[in-house]
């Protein structure tokens, strides 16, 4: 699914206000009347409530990794690939770390592990995607497995990370990738 600029402006202005207030409808109404939008489109925005909000906020930052990484494959070899779509995507949340933080608080609740996985799953293939994978067999489902369990052990050390550029993230995320072996093309 592709998020039009207006969508991306309002999933951009309630990340803002759920640092704060989290995910709520609180933080939707301020967003909109922010971008001078009527507070009752609220509804209408996100009818799906925090998690159509928390999944698209999600969904646009895998596109905007994808469309930042596209034609970069500069880096030699897969894992190093990969590498630099994870520090792409985590360099995009790096201003709204506590709207993370909140929607992570919120995802990990036992009645939101599927809500988690598909976005964990969503966020593998952009990463695999921007990667330049462009495998079509059984590996194609083990890749998008293995760097999901990678992509969320990453993510929650990140959000505890207060290292400058998050270097201590991408040094855990550099053992995680050892250690399941160099990432076949």
């Amino acid at each position: 699914m592709q998020i039009d600029e207006q969508k991306a402006a309002l999933i951009d202005a309630l990340a803002q206000n759920a640092g704060f207030d989290g995910w709520t409808g609180k933080s939707l109404r301020m967003a909109l009347s922010g971008l001078g939008r009527d507070a009752a489109e609220a509804d209408l925005a996100f009818p799906g409530g925090r998690a159509e909000m928390i999944a698209a906020y999600f969904e646009l930052g895998d596109e905007r990794m994808i469309r930042a990484r596209l034609g970069q494959g500069a880096e030699s070899g897969t894992t190093a690939r990969v590498r630099a779509a994870v520090a792409a995507r985590l360099e995009l949340m790096a201003g709204e770390k506590e709207a993370v933080r909140r929607a992570m608080a919120w995802l990990v609740l036992p009645m939101n592990a599927p809500r988690l996985a598909k976005i964990i799953a969503r966020m593998a293939d952009a990463v695999w995607f921007a990667a330049g994978d462009k495998s079509a067999d059984m590996s194609w489902y083990s890749k998008r497995a293995i760097l999901g369990a990678v992509l969320s052990a990453t993510l929650l050390y990140w959000l505890s990370d207060s290292s400058m550029d998050s270097e201590n993230t991408l040094a855990f995320l550099d053992r995680r990738l050892a250690g399941v072996g160099a990432l076949a093309s």
